[in-house]
């Protein structure tokens, strides 16, 4: 039975309303002097709690990053790097069967027309129609748009059994070898390694803190405690660390986030407008696999092998790991807890030695399918009602464990990188990758004589998504 259950959030005038900058206003302060009843000239005092309490718990959502990637400096306001292609042959194309001509080449990967690579004397495996045969490669134009190949069981491709004599059919085809008969050649041309080269940009990301000389002289009446580390009674100290630890996840989300700028009219009518940088789920968008309708309410094992199909067709990198919001990464549990033979009531017991102590544990960390290894978490970003929980549109993603080898045009040779790494700016004269400065004349500094303090960051920095093809993005 469905429940119906609905929950309404917190009275909107239920607790202080905190402000971007100065921190002595009546919405930030407990006040007994007003209307209410609440005086503090009544005969008892009120019993006052002395610190703040953490009503949202440690509310940072960054740590994506720092679990799955690496930061690294660069020199440069361009990030450039070098992925290889495949390493065998394979295509889509149409084909005459009468004559054996094949035309019409898309690229398995881009499904673009290009050219091939392929050379007379090329062996290959096709299929047309669900009909499976092996083939010689007799010639190839010069431009290398179009072949011709000739069956070993027939003399043309329309004689096998079950394939039809219509022009322009479609064929799938990969080369597996070559064949020459006695005194011929040498095998014409080579087939050169191909490679994709990507770039992106860094950016610059701000933030700004300030407040007077006579506020910081003010003491609040309540304790206060941050993620920051920072406490004490004064409010602009919490107001500031408040402000690093927002900076700080404005960092991660921006990796996350980011987006290039591109088309003629974009930023038109702004002053020295940005040129954005691609962040991971854009990266995801346009170099790796974008999956839909999964992990929904009745989840079937069939769309899990799915995929893994998918896996098998780019890297098949063996572990992997999943940030998922709540509902997917239940979801989840309750398809592997189905699976358990060990099941009484609804209730999975098998999941731990089969032991009823340990059956409401179902939080599930680890599990193996086919080949892979998944390693699953709840992704706070997913699940924060002040991020991506508040408009929701993705379920989680899968991000590949691990490194992988790639060449660094800057140090000219091959390196090995995680996945996912920030590349951020920086030299022996400044290091971007964090910075924070303080201006005017309180709190320590004497920059300036203006009667505040101004608490400065900056960061740039961008975010290198090698080998995307092998993530996947769960939309819902």
């Amino acid at each position: 039975m469905a429940n119906d259950n609905s929950f309404a959030g917190p009275l909107v005038g239920s607790i202080v309303t905190p402000a971007a900058q100065k921190m002595t206003l009546t919405s930030n302060y407990l006040n007994f002097h007003g209307s209410g009843g609440a005086n503090w000239s009544q005969q008892y005092l009120p019993e006052l709690y002395a610190q703040e309490v953490e009503r949202y718990g440690n509310r940072t959502v960054s740590s994506f990053l720092r679990m799955v990637g690496a930061e690294m400096p660069m020199a440069s306001d361009q990030v450039i790097w070098s992925e290889q292609g495949r390493l065998h042959l394979a295509y889509n194309a149409q084909i005459n069967p009468t004559t054996g001509v094949i035309d019409t080449i898309t690229g398995v990967d881009s499904g673009a027309a290009e050219t091939h690579s392929i050379r007379v004397g090329a062996t290959v495996v096709a299929v047309v129609n669900s009909v499976v045969f092996k083939a010689l490669v007799t010639a190839v134009t010069a431009d290398h748009t179009g072949l011709t190949i000739r069956p070993y069981t027939a003399e043309h491709v329309n004689d096998l059994a079950g394939i039809e004599d219509t022009n322009d059919q479609v064929i799938k085809f990969f080369v597996y070898g070559s064949e020459f008969a006695k005194g011929t050649d040498t095998m014409q041309e080579s087939v050169e390694p191909n490679f994709k080269s990507f770039t992106n940009r860094p950016m610059i990301i701000k933030d700004h803190f300030e407040i007077s000389g006579s506020d910081t002289a003010q003491i609040g009446w309540v304790e206060v405690s941050g993620e920051a580390g920072q406490a004490g009674y004064l409010w602009y100290l919490k107001a500031e660390g408040d402000t690093r630890v927002r900076f700080e996840d404005y960092l991660e989300m921006t990796m996350i986030e980011a987006e290039k700028a591109s088309g003629s009219n974009v930023f038109s009518s702004v002053t020295n407008a940005p040129e954005g940088s691609e962040g991971l789920l854009s990266a995801i968008g346009s170099r790796g696999i974008v999956a839909t309708n999964q992990f929904n309410a009745s989840p079937e094992l069939s769309e899990f092998d799915d995929l893994l199909k998918e896996l098998d067709k780019q890297g098949a990198i063996e572990e992997n790991m999943l940030f998922l919001n709540r509902d997917a990464n239940l979801v989840i549990d309750d398809l592997l807890a189905g699976l358990n033979p060990h099941i009484s009531g609804g209730v999975n017991y098998g999941v731990f030695e089969n032991s009823a102590d340990m059956a409401l544990n179902l939080g599930f960390s680890g599990f193996r399918r086919g080949s892979y290894d998944f390693y699953k978490t709840d992704w706070k970003y997913l699940n924060d009602s002040t991020t991506r929980g508040h408009i929701g549109g993705l379920k989680g993603l899968l991000v590949p464990a691990g490194t992988s080898s790639v060449y660094d045009q800057m140090l000219g040779k091959n390196v090995r990188r995680p996945f996912l790494h920030v590349r951020y700016r920086a030299s022996e004269v400044d290091d971007r990758r964090m910075k924070s400065w303080i201006t005017g004349s309180v709190g320590g500094a004497t920059a300036s004589g203006i009667d505040k303090m101004e608490v400065h960051y900056l960061s740039e920095r961008c975010l290198v998504v090698q080998a995307a093809n092998n993530f996947i993005r769960f939309d819902s």
